[in-house]
């Protein structure tokens, strides 16, 4: 027999510059009896690129506890959804801020978001896992040329980095010549399923007063053609820029453009400092409101009982 709970349902615009720019991130909280197949089945039916979950943390150290869903599967960590949850942690009363930080806790850790500024100002910021490169120049892989072909180098060579997720980063010569760009989308896709990678990043440095960088990010690895904001890959970014110009204008960080060629508009905050990178930015709560979802009995328990696969 079936039996029904009540739970809360928030729909969040994560790094938007402006109002619909950022990406869209769906928050349940309250499912802490949910089993990973209800979970899974509610973020397949959202069809959202993901969805998060908050939970009471199993760790003293942590504010809250985060799952984070895809569609298709679980995965350990992600940028944007990192920085929604974290918000509606506040939002919702789950968390108290400590020395200007919460503590998130996934799969991948706990984690400190950074929290700056107060009310509809505040922006939240993330230190990512630690990012290594797995490989870089223009030859770092045969795929990697027809995967970049049509736009300009920039100064960086491309590279593979992995941290928390694992992107093709290539720097492209001017901001003009990325928002112009047009990548063939099967030729990333075969990159990105010969490295297990999510995809191809692509930045360009930018003299504007509201962003340093423009970023486009094409994961498809996951399915997805073009991602108006990517948290983790530009993280990636910023750890790259930190690694081969530590004393560049960037070192210490940086505001991004990202999603205008796909009609959004997001804006995202980048940190740099001697002992993390932080990426993150400004959250809006479009929808709050409650959720009424059936569960059958094997819908509940086994919470944790699940393997959860990891993203690359």
């Amino acid at each position: 027999m079936d039996t029904m709970k009540t739970i809360r349902y928030l729909h969040l615009d994560v790094f938007a510059a402006t109002l619909g720019g950022g990406n869209h991130l769906g928050v349940v909280v309250g499912a802490d009896d949910w089993s990973v197949e209800a979970m899974q089945r509610f973020a397949q039916w959202t069809a959202l690129v993901e969805t998060t979950f908050l939970l009471p943390p199993t760790d003293p150290k942590a504010s809250y506890r985060v799952r984070i869903f895809t569609p298709h599967r679980e995965i350990p960590f992600a940028g944007h959804p990192s920085i929604g949850s974290a918000h509606v942690a506040l939002q919702c009363g789950l968390a108290k801020i400590h020395h200007g930080l919460l503590w998130q806790e996934c799969a991948a850790g706990v984690l400190p978001i950074r929290v700056e500024g107060i009310g509809t100002a505040r922006d939240l910021l993330l230190q990512a896992p630690d990012a290594r490169i797995i490989s870089h120049g223009r030859d770092a892989h045969p795929l990697l040329a027809a995967a970049l072909v049509g736009s300009s180098p920039g100064v960086l060579a491309p590279a593979l980095v992995d941290g928390g997720r694992r992107w093709w980063l290539s720097e492209v010569a001017d901001e003009a010549s990325l928002r112009a760009w047009r990548p063939d989308h099967a030729a990333i896709l075969a990159l990105a399923q010969a490295t297990d990678s999510m995809g191809l990043c692509v930045f360009a440095r930018a003299a504007h007063a509201d962003h340093q960088l423009a970023v486009r990010a094409f994961p498809a690895g996951v399915g997805i053609v073009e991602d108006p904001a990517s948290g983790a890959a530009n993280g990636l970014i910023a750890a790259y820029i930190a690694e081969t110009e530590p004393e560049g204008a960037l070192a210490q960080g940086y505001r991004v453009s990202q999603g205008r060629e796909i009609g959004h508009d997001a804006r995202l905050v980048v940190r740099i400092d001697k002992q993390a990178i932080w990426t993150g930015g400004h959250s809006h709560t479009v929808v709050d409101g409650v959720l009424d979802w059936p569960l059958g009995e094997s819908d509940h328990g086994a919470l944790d009982q699940q393997p959860l696969r990891k993203a690359q």
